[in-house]
């Protein structure tokens, strides 16, 4: 049934079609009306789940840790600083092989204080075993959480998903959304059944110790289910096809009039409307440009990467976070996909925009093909104001 609703009430629908077993969060902007809105359902007897009240988001992170430990199906989400405050747990969930799901409000970090949209938080705990799968609109944000529990649930995976969505852009933003009917939500994602659990009539321990005999078995364990989970990401993408009839392809990358195209931007999220639109702009005046849409960033797609731009010429990686003294992050993975490779683009430039919230405007879009040249920049700044600058650092 489809309804025109803010982002943030369309992911409490669904993730109550999914009928988690407990919900606990703790409120941050621009994730709060999630959380406020699955904490009155509950409250109204619409769910049949727990939600725990907690002093803070580390103590949420814990409670879904444990709930998912005992064998329920869980739900959290966060934002910015409140997922760093879960950092240590977030390592933990995905060492344990904990299905967990979260919704990350992506947001700028602090300092200064920054309330707005970047992806700065989730971009920096990309190296913690969750799987990464960022939304363009609220469709994609509410059809990327039943995928993420199907992915997070299978046996063969057992891993967290985090499904990222850019904080008041999509959380506050109105949309007609398909919301799935909850008999279909239930033929696709069926009552959760734990691969383990704890059980005092079968004792298991999760979490323990791993001397260096050990350990370095559990990472390599994470790193290859990861990889292998990009060819389980297609085939559930196709099964969410059958039910809702929703194609998100391999739910990897999505290529916008890349087949011809001489100049061709990278970018994550909600930004790739606004792409979009300047790409029809300029195909219209018979320039062939494009847009490559990275969807999962964990685990990253190199080989869909690789041949999504093998013959492209020039590349421009836009990302909305930025590595302080290295290269901005996806255009990191960019240029790795093409290392050692014999095809590629003669150029791969790096630009950052959005930071903190900074409208990435139509005309943005038309800066970072003009400055795509033949001579390639790494994280080169769009939107700067000049004044601010000569304030802060003089002439």
């Amino acid at each position: 049934m489809k309804e025109f609703v803010e982002g943030s009430h369309a992911i409490a629908e669904i993730i109550k079609a999914a009928r988690p077993g407990v919900i606990s969060a703790y409120p941050i902007t621009p994730q709060t009306h999630i959380v406020e809105d699955l904490a009155q359902m509950v409250a109204n007897k619409e769910i049949g789940a727990q939600f725990v009240n907690v002093e803070s988001e580390h103590s949420a992170a814990s409670v879904v840790l444990g709930g998912s430990a005992a064998g329920v199906r869980v739900y959290t989400a966060t934002s910015s600083q409140g997922l760093f405050y879960m950092q240590e747990v977030v390592f933990n969930i995905a060492g344990m092989r904990l299905p967990v799901v979260m919704t990350c409000a992506n947001r700028a970090i602090s300092a200064p204080i920054n309330i707005w949209n970047d992806q700065q938080d989730s971009i920096s705990l990309r190296d913690s075993g969750w799987f990464q799968i960022y939304a363009e609109d609220n469709q994609e944000a509410v059809d990327f959480h039943l995928i993420a529990y199907r992915l997070a649930e299978d046996k063969r995976v057992m891993l967290p998903v985090m499904v990222c969505m850019d904080g008041f852009i999509l959380t506050h933003g109105m949309e007609t959304v398909d919301m799935p009917e909850q008999e279909k939500v239930d033929k696709f994602l069926p009552n959760y059944k734990p691969l383990y659990k704890l059980d005092p009539a079968n004792p298991i321990s999760m979490g323990l110790l791993a001397d260096p005999d050990y350990y370095m078995e559990t990472r390599f364990a994470i790193q290859e289910t990861m990889k292998e989970s990009i060819g389980y990401l297609s085939a559930i993408s196709k099964e969410f096809n059958t039910v809702f009839g929703r194609d998100y392809l391999d739910l990897l990358v999505e290529e916008y009039h890349t087949k011809d195209a001489e100049k061709v931007i990278v970018a994550m999220g909600s930004v790739c409307g606004t792409i979009k639109e300047v790409v029809d702009e300029q195909r219209a005046k018979g320039k062939k440009v494009g847009l490559l849409r990275i969807i999962t960033y964990r685990p990253f797609p190199y080989a869909r990467v690789y041949e999504a731009l093998k013959d492209v010429l020039k590349v421009a990686v836009l990302d909305k976070a930025v590595s302080l003294g290295a290269y901005a992050p996806v255009a990191v993975e960019i240029k790795a996909a093409f290392y050692g490779k014999k095809k590629g683009p003669k150029v791969v430039s790096s630009f950052v925009a959005g930071l903190g919230g900074r409208d990435i405007t139509l005309e943005s879009i038309h800066e970072v093909f003009r400055r795509l040249t033949a001579k390639e920049v790494n994280s080169d700044f769009i939107d700067l104001k000049p004044e601010l600058l000569k304030e802060e650092y003089g002439e």
